[in-house]
């Protein structure tokens, strides 16, 4: 059974949102993703001060399986990322809503605003459930 935190908010792409300390957006890939790509060693990131489109590309994640896009959930600059990532991709599967975030981004007003287009988890969790039937 995958983990899906309360707090975040999700994208039908399996990405999560979350306010971060600095009055950013953390965003990474949800624990479903992360079990469905398997061992991850490899993780292509944006560069700082990328702007990006709520669906548009953040980069890709490569597994031992398959080479998957990374959306970002919101639109915003990318303000921070992940470094750490590049030398330890595994941190994604290690700890996907903790260490194994992918990229901070600064965004137009709330999170609550600018992801009003993404699911509750309660919504994440039927969206993941409908991919099972």
């Amino acid at each position: 059974m995958s983990v899906v935190k309360a707090e975040l908010l999700y994208s039908e792409d399996h990405e999560w949102a979350a306010k971060a300390e600095s009055g950013t957006i953390r965003v990474g890939i949800t624990d479903f993703a992360q079990r469905e790509l398997g061992d991850i060693v490899f993780v292509e990131l944006p560069q700082v001060g990328a702007v990006v489109e709520a669906g548009g590309s953040l980069g890709t994640i490569e597994s031992v399986k398959t080479v998957s896009d990374l959306y970002a959930p919101v639109s915003g600059r990318v303000v921070k990322v992940n470094e750490v990532l590049l030398d330890r991709p595994e941190q994604v599967n290690e700890d996907p809503y903790g260490a194994g975030w992918v990229v901070e981004l600064a965004i137009e007003g709330t999170l609550e605003q600018a992801g009003a287009h993404l699911l509750t988890a309660e919504g994440y969790l039927s969206h993941i459930d409908s991919l099972n039937e």
